[in-house]
């Protein structure tokens, strides 16, 4: 039977009233995390009033050993 950990990331959204993540530095903390064995299993954006994002959590998993 596999078994599993997982790992969630908090990315911040940046500016005054929230609502950009740098899609570049998001991009290669996932591919550093992929070269671990980590895979993306789902993504959640936490939004404000008006739509603006505040954060996405960011839900990961690998198999254990």
């Amino acid at each position: 039977m596999k078994r599993f950990e997982y790992r969630v990331l908090d990315v911040s959204a940046t500016g005054f009233w929230g609502g950009k993540v740098d899609a570049q530095e998001l991009t290669n903390k996932l591919n550093e995390l992929g070269r671990e064995g980590w895979e993306l299993t789902s993504s959640v954006d936490l939004n404000m009033t008006q739509g603006a994002s505040v954060s996405v959590l960011i839900m990961l998993k690998r198999e254990l050993q």
